[in-house]
């Protein structure tokens, strides 16, 4: 830290030290977050030293799970025996996976999910 900053730094702790006690005095709450459970089952005990960064704030975990998400795309249909799956265009998407589709069923992709399936499944 360099010597400018710290001595600002010491300069508002003087001046705002009726705010330094309140805002020292708020942070030291006693009361517990609520735990949320994650897509994983994650869910911390309540004595974890890890739940310190939820005290006074929630915790917010996404309601809307991936794999949720990939399960509501259907499989696409396919009629070449090797497709490929890339996740979408250029940056948006992961490098190019080429998935063999001579086995019948779903075959899914190993970055993103996606499921394919070959159409008319003959030899």
């Amino acid at each position: 830290m360099s010597r400018i900053t710290l001595s600002k730094l010491c300069h508002n702790v003087r001046i705002n030290q009726s705010r330094l006690v309140t805002l020292c005095t708020r942070n030291a709450s006693t009361s517990t977050p609520q735990d949320q459970e994650t897509h994983t089952g994650q869910k911390f005990d309540p004595k974890d030293y890890r739940l310190a960064r939820f005290v006074d704030r929630p915790k917010n975990v996404n309601p809307n799970f991936s794999i949720k998400l990939i399960e509501e795309a259907p499989p696409k249909s396919c009629k070449d025996r090797v497709v490929f799956c890339d996740g979408g265009s250029g940056p948006e998407g992961h490098p190019r996976v080429y998935i063999n589709l001579d086995k019948p069923g779903n075959h899914s992709c190993g970055y993103c999910g996606l499921r394919f399936y070959k159409d008319g499944h003959h030899h």
